[in-house]
């Protein structure tokens, strides 16, 4: 093993991924999409954005829905444990050259929170208060489309994985599974980074960078994604299966890949593991393993590879993007 796996402790007590921005060029489009196929719950709307969240989410919410020109990403937001971590994190990011700032009342719902363009290039968002909403987890009558129960991971397209492994990692994420290439000159492909107990709050993937791979939605079992095949072809959106369904190797999953009407990529997700154990050891992946990721299922697409979600500068604009370090992909591996 070429890499370093241990387990730093931080004071900076990051608890999971909490939500995401999603800037999409027509509202009322993604609001269709969103709300009246996928069933997710609205908490907040006016004529600029949409916040919604899942079925047994609690906070008032996971995904924000925001008008703008062209498709991108807004932000990526962690919830820490206390308002002090906030500070810490302020500190920590100055110190190794970002300019962190505050953001208030920015966000029905959410309290302050620092943002921050971080050294891999995303735009980036840490909070500890949000106004709580009604858990509408036993409320089975109201479950419609996609039935999502909560946000679980972000998946990062970044040019040098190694170097976005140690960053998260400097953060204390460990890590639960990783991909790496064979040989003496073994290189990092891909990591499953994690601060809540199951497989991933944000995987870091080799590809042209920064940009958002997808946002990872909980359902409760495998017949919610096989449901939504069902309910998405028979209301017309067939066209927005991209993958699966099937099951990855990396994180055990049971998957389905869809694209909204700006591109932007969302996977519905059950079947994984618990990872809170101390003396947990990555389980690693060779590149060449086909089964990595479809352990079952259609191959994946070349979109599925090469496609992502641009990410916002803070400062205005879209991010620059760079080209990932390890070129190659055998066609085999999906």
């Amino acid at each position: 093993m070429s890499f370093d796996f241990h387990y730093e402790r931080t004071a900076f007590d990051i608890l999971r991924a909490a939500h995401a921005e999603y800037v999409v060029t027509d509202l009322g489009r993604a609001r269709h999409f969103y709300v009246d196929v996928l069933g997710f719950v609205i908490s907040f709307e006016d004529d600029d954005a949409i916040y919604l969240r899942g079925y047994e989410e609690r906070l008032h919410h996971s995904l924000v829905l925001r008008r703008g020109e062209a498709p991108h990403i807004g932000h990526v937001a962690f919830r820490v444990g206390t308002p002090a971590c906030l500070d810490l994190l302020h500190s920590h990011f100055e110190s190794i050259g970002c300019r962190p700032g505050w953001a208030k009342d920015v966000e029905p719902g959410q309290g302050p929170a620092l943002r921050v363009q971080d050294p891999l290039g995303f735009p980036v968002e840490f909070f500890h208060d949000m106004a709580s909403e009604d858990d509408l987890l036993r409320r089975y009558d109201l479950y419609r489309g996609a039935e999502a129960m909560r946000l679980d991971h972000f998946n990062l397209h970044v040019p040098v994985c190694k170097d976005a492994f140690d960053y998260y990692k400097g953060l204390g994420f460990r890590c639960s599974e990783y991909t790496s290439t064979d040989g003496a000159d073994e290189k990092l492909w891909a990591a499953w980074m994690f601060r809540k107990p199951d497989v991933h709050d944000v995987a870091l993937m080799n590809g042209r960078g920064p940009r958002l791979h997808h946002t990872g939605w909980w359902v409760s079992d495998p017949m919610s994604v096989l449901r939504t095949c069902d309910r998405l072809a028979a209301a017309g959106h067939a066209g927005a299966i991209e993958r699966g369904p099937g099951r990855h190797g990396l994180s055990n999953a049971f998957f389905l890949y869809l694209r909204d009407p700006d591109g932007h990529r969302i996977e519905l997700y059950t079947s994984d593991y618990y990872t809170g154990d101390p003396d947990l050891e990555p389980l690693r992946w060779s590149v060449d393993d086909p089964m990595r990721g479809t352990f079952w299922g259609h191959a994946a697409p070349a979109t599925w590879f090469e496609e992502s979600s641009v990410v916002a500068n803070i400062d205005g604009g879209i991010v620059a993007l760079r080209d990932e370090q390890l070129r190659e992909r055998p066609e085999t591996v999906t």
